[in-house]
């Protein structure tokens, strides 16, 4: 449950030249049955920011992964049960908060993400509290059709106004997070259905948070199947839009007083 009582400052983050340290960043990997792609992910991660922590949060898995993520260098945290990526997130967000991690950048488990491409994300947290990997920013080459598209762009625009600031992709799961976000998040970070995305970042604007995004491709799927075939493509974005209403509707998280 959030907490409404939370209280984060919204004075410029300012790291000018330098950037957090990389020990001070923590790679969340949110992981359900990835065992096929799971340790070719954490081995990125490792060789393409050394120094960070990769931390993979096993939601629940029955088919090895977090043994095997373990075996590849990371962090494993082992979930009771599934709890989804908001869940998970949240517990790599409270890990973070505990044990000192300024930045945390998330990434998916299944091999799409390109972990070389963290570094450009942490890099433009000097002037924004979340930075997204979005798909369709700039250059980016991903390409989406018919109803899917049709409502990530008008998601995209609700949360753009929200956040004042043109955004293409608000349900990617690659973001990073700079410190005032992750205090708000060890604290706030919706654990329902779609809260990952659409919901947090819903909360993180209304709290006054400020959003950019860097442009990002995607890779091939490197194990298991999709997610997303058409039509549950389809209905999975209707339910982010009922999820940015109720988002919406929820109270405004007060932010007043440092905390990170």
């Amino acid at each position: 449950m959030a907490d409404h009582g939370m209280r984060v400052s919204t004075a410029p983050v300012e790291f000018g030249d330098v950037p957090p340290a990389p020990s001070e960043v923590l790679v969340v990997v949110p992981a359900l049955n990835e065992s096929g792609s799971v340790a070719a992910v954490v081995r990125g991660i490792r060789e393409a920011v050394p120094d960070a922590l990769c931390l993979v949060i096993d939601d629940g898995s029955t088919d090895g992964t977090a043994e095997i993520a373990r075996a590849a260098g990371a962090r494993v945290l082992s979930l009771p049960f599934n709890l989804g990526v908001g869940g998970a997130m949240r517990t790599g967000f409270r890990f973070a908060r505990d044990h000192g991690y300024r930045v945390v950048v998330q990434v998916d488990a299944d091999g799409q993400h390109d972990p070389r491409d963290i570094a450009r994300l942490v890099g433009r947290l000097g002037d924004a509290d979340i930075v997204i990997g979005s798909r369709f920013a700039g250059g980016a080459s991903y390409d989406v059709r018919g109803p899917r598209r049709w409502a990530m762009r008008v998601l995209a625009w609700a949360v753009g106004r929200l956040a004042r600031r043109r955004l293409t992709d608000v349900t990617s799961g690659f973001k990073a997070a700079g410190p005032r976000a992750v205090a708000l998040f060890a604290h706030t970070f919706p654990a329902e259905y779609l809260g990952d995305t659409v919901e947090a970042l819903v909360i993180a604007a209304r709290a006054g948070l400020q959003v950019e995004e860097v442009a990002v491709d995607m890779r091939e799927r490197q194990a298991g199947r999709p997610s997303h075939h058409p039509v549950r493509a389809t209905v999975y974005l209707l339910r982010a839009g009922i999820a940015f209403l109720l988002a919406t509707l929820q109270p405004r998280v007060p932010i007043e007083s440092a905390s990170a």
